[in-house]
Order: C-alpha cells, then structure tokens, then sequence
C-alpha cells in the first residue's frame, strides 16, 4: 500500500511539474550539459592517459640536463612553417637529412593553433648540417628557416633589461630614480646634481 502510494505521489508531482515548458527545457538543457560534461571527462582522461603511456613524452621530461643538451645538438629550429603543417609531413620532409626521432610543432597554450615554428630531432648529430642545406627552401608554399636548436641554460632568460635603452632604471645616470620629468637621462648643467 505504501509502494503505491509513493507512486501516486511521484505520479502527481511530475505532471503538476511537467506542465510548465520552460521548466522542461531547462532540465533537457541541463540533461544535455551533463552528458557534454561526461564526454570532455573521457576525453581528458584518454589524452592523459595517452601522454602519460607516449615513451617519447615520457622520455623527454625524466631526461637529464647532458641528455637534453645532446637532444639540443641533434636538432633543429624551423622558423615560419605553415599553420596547417602536420608533424608528418615535416617528417617527411626532414627524412632526407637523417633518421628524424621527434618533431615538435609549438602551439598556443590558450587557443592550441600553432605558432608557425617546429623544432626537428634527429638521430645523429650530422644530420643537423645536412638540414641546414633547407634553410630557405619552400615548404607547402613558404620559404622556411633552418638554423641549429639553441640550448637553453636553466636560470637565464633573455627578457627584460635596458637593450640599450640608457634612460631605463638603474642607469649610471639616474641609479634607479625617475623623477618628475623623463628626459634623456643626461645630467643638465644647471641642475643641482653637477
């Protein structure tokens, strides 16, 4: 009797509800944003698993710093590739040069469009000469750029600074101060520092 009962009162609470159609459109969108939620879930997931089982990703970040300065010497930066290369098709291209291990097209973190430039590795460290011979070739209709990879060194970064600006802080000029007016940076002979 009770079971029956809670049907009935579960019966009549979902037609005294179901009546109003904003309502139901609200819980199909909700429903549809749940089942959209539940697939970025398995996506997320698969890509993560995906890198985390990737033995070259894997490799890349338990790497020493001797190891990836030897990765350094065996690669090369591909300045202004097209915005549609696919890492094949640099693949293919750089095969001539040597056995190609790896290559990485740099995306934007936030959009994930890539940013026109690649970085190739190859085997041995005398391919990198041999890829140099493609400096200024055309790939899918753009001249591109070869030059050896830059090692970078933990600790410096090549941002900020004067880059020769003598009126930026700290100069021997002003040590730091900027005062009310910002000229050259020049001392004036009717100022009081002179």
């Amino acid at each position: 009797m009770a079971d029956t009962r809670g049907r009935l009162e579960t019966e009549i609470f979902a037609n005294q509800w179901s009546s109003n159609p904003e309502l139901e459109a609200i819980k199909a969108r909700v429903l549809e944003l749940e089942e959209e939620a539940d697939k970025l879930r398995e996506v997320q997931s698969l890509a993560e698993r995906q890198l985390m089982y990737n033995p070259l990703a894997a490799l890349f970040y338990h790497m020493s710093h001797e190891e990836r300065i030897d990765a350094d010497n065996r690669s090369v930066y591909v300045g202004n590739v097209d915005y549609g290369a696919t890492a094949a098709e640099l693949k293919v291209y750089f095969s001539g040069c040597g056995s190609v291990n790896r290559v990485t097209i740099l995306c934007d973190r936030v959009t994930g469009h890539p940013k026109g430039f690649a970085y190739i590795e190859f085997s041995e460290r005398d391919s990198v000469g041999t890829a140099m011979t493609l400096d200024n070739t055309l790939f899918r209709g753009r001249v591109i750029k070869v030059s050896p990879k830059r090692t970078n060194i933990p600790g410096i970064t090549n941002r900020g600074g004067q880059r020769g600006r003598p009126w930026a802080r700290g100069n021997r000029f002003n040590n730091g101060f900027q005062g009310r007016f910002r000229g050259n940076g020049r001392i004036q002979p009717w100022s009081d520092h002179y």
